[in-house]
């Protein structure tokens, strides 16, 4: 299941859970909008991990967390600290990073 980000408070989930995947994202941004059902998808297939959704423009502290420079941006962390992004429109990009973060 995926959450939504609704205040600017993402260190604290990335603290309160072992793993965290994160889509930043933005309103305007196609692509972002392309990857979201993807995004779903794997986030139904890999409950033991919080997947987030994050306005990259609302919140520009959470977007600190991951250095976001381009949309869309995938980031994970594990235990607390940043582990790797990918900024990508491909989903076999995105599998990759979620799997190397679950599999642990």
């Amino acid at each position: 299941m995926i959450k939504e980000l609704d205040q600017d408070n993402l260190s604290e989930i990335v603290n309160d859970n072992d793993t965290v995947v994160v889509q930043y994202m933005a309103g305007w941004c196609g692509n972002c909008r392309l990857m979201k059902p993807k995004f779903k998808k794997l986030s139904a297939e890999h409950e033991n991990a919080q997947f987030i959704l994050v306005d990259a423009e609302k919140y520009p502290e959470s977007r600190k967390l991951a250095k976001v420079d381009n949309l869309p941006t995938f980031a994970t962390f594990k235990n607390g600290s940043f582990k790797n992004q990918v900024q990508t429109n491909k989903f076999d990009q995105l599998k990759n990073l979620v799997d190397e973060v679950t599999s642990n």
